[in-house]
């Protein structure tokens, strides 16, 4: 049996979790890489659908140039609170943005992931002093 794309989309983690969700309610057990994965997005999604969904339509709002659809599902899965990390992150793509926009991009994750601001705060703040 030769199995056949028909065409590749980029979502976020959130979106692929509540995916898998759907297909283990129905067949009632996923297979081994399925279940292996859903157990990743367990331990490491950050957002629910919903949440995600708002932040997607937040970052598009924001219309910086040349960040595709591709470009804001991976910083929506990564959530970068700085804006060296934004670029970090954007550095695995062909795509380069200004420091003012990496910086409305990580002051729109804090809002999402302000729990990730407060953890790393008392880390650095930990092993600092």
């Amino acid at each position: 049996m030769v199995l056949e794309i028909l065409g590749q989309e980029p979502i976020d983690m959130a979106e692929l979790k509540s995916e898998l969700e759907k297909i283990k309610k129905r067949d009632e057990e996923l297979g081994f890489r399925a279940q292996k994965t859903l157990d990743y997005l367990d331990q490491f999604s950050r957002l629910g659908k919903e949440k995600s969904k708002e932040l997607y339509g937040k970052l598009e709002k924001l219309k910086i140039p040349r960040l595709k659809e591709k470009h804001l599902f991976k910083l929506m899965d990564i959530m970068p609170i700085d804006p060296k990390d934004v670029k970090v992150v954007l550095q695995s793509y062909t795509v380069a943005i200004t420091n003012d926009a990496c910086k409305k991009v990580a002051d729109l994750m804090i809002e999402y992931a302000w729990f990730l601001k407060f953890f790393q705060t008392i880390i650095t703040e930990t092993f600092i002093y």
